[in-house]
């Protein structure tokens, strides 16, 4: 009989060949395909974009806000197209993490499961009501995500590096608040906030061992991505060009981080990310404060280009 996590890896195998598929349909069909895509001019930057962005995630630190960042720096994609592109196009190397991290560190297989199941499901219900929102919405939502990540990131900094105590595992009222805890960054990733240092604080905060938030990281973004980047697709509401340049470049990225590199001094790479995450915000809040507000019964020049 086929254990628990060998069923977790054959799961997650069906929902890569999945998503892939449905992806390609999805684009052929035009969504995401856009000939004023200001990506098309970017593919380059957003090669590399996606490849600095999946090293560091890979090593814990999230490539989320660092990637709103480096779109926010270049304004090389649209602001409204944002949370469905960095689901989509990180995935796949997403995936990758996932298989590398579930298959080398130790933690107990029902808490996997579960809070991975809690983080789907967030993402799912978030992802049909976030790609609905109006540029300006998502604006806003993102910017205060995104100060919420940047004192999440300070709060880890100054509680400094964690060591290896807790239990590999939760039951009973822990387990509620995992599920809860989870379910809600699930929820917060179709808005563009990654959920790997959140993650590792609450599941610091839990008792568990600090080590233990990789695999449970990086297996729940691994199945939510995919789930609610296929939402974000058929809305069309993502970038085809830039999604493709950081799956292609992502994939490299994770195999040298995870088999090469392995570990890093990152102290100082983290307060660089936590100044380039407030920058993010206070460019994203300053955008939707600079979008026309139209009157009641006033009506649009022309239509929003999304």
């Amino acid at each position: 009989m086929l254990d628990p996590k060998t069923i977790l890896f054959m799961v997650l195998g069906a929902v890569t060949v999945w998503f892939v598929w449905a992806w390609w349909q999805l684009a052929r069909a035009g969504k995401g395909v856009d000939p004023a895509d200001p990506a098309r001019r970017n593919t380059w930057y957003h090669n590399l974009v996606g490849f600095i962005a999946c090293f560091f995630d890979t090593l814990g630190i999230g490539n989320f806000a660092t990637t709103t960042s480096a779109f926010k720096f270049r304004h090389s994609l649209d602001d409204k197209k944002i949370p469905g592109t960095l689901n989509v196009g990180y995935a796949i190397p997403t995936i990758a993490q996932a298989y590398i991290y579930i298959a080398t560190v130790q933690v107990e297989i029902w808490t996997l499961i579960l809070l991975i199941v809690a983080s789907v499901l967030g993402a799912w219900l978030g992802a049909s009501i976030v790609c609905k929102w109006p540029r300006r919405k998502v604006q806003i939502g993102m910017g205060c995500a995104l100060i919420a990540a940047a004192l999440l990131m300070l709060r880890a900094q100054f509680a400094g590096q964690a060591d290896d105590a807790g239990t590999l595992g939760l039951s009973g009222i822990l387990m509620a608040a995992g599920l809860i805890g989870n379910f809600a960054l699930g929820a917060l990733m179709s808005l563009g906030i990654g959920l790997y240092g959140p993650c590792l604080i609450l599941i610091s905060l839990l008792g568990m061992n600090p080590r233990a938030a990789f695999p449970i990281m990086m297996g729940s973004c691994a199945f939510l991505m995919p789930i609610g980047g296929i939402r974000f697709i058929k809305e069309g509401s993502y970038s085809l060009p830039a999604a493709l340049a950081m799956s292609i470049s992502g994939i490299p990225a994770v195999l040298i981080a995870a088999y090469i590199v392995r570990s890093m001094p990152l102290t100082y790479v983290r307060w660089l990310v936590v100044i380039v995450v407030i920058y993010a915000a206070v460019m994203m809040l300053r955008s939707a404060m600079q979008e026309k507000n139209p009157q009641p019964g006033e009506m649009n020049p022309e239509p929003a280009a999304d």
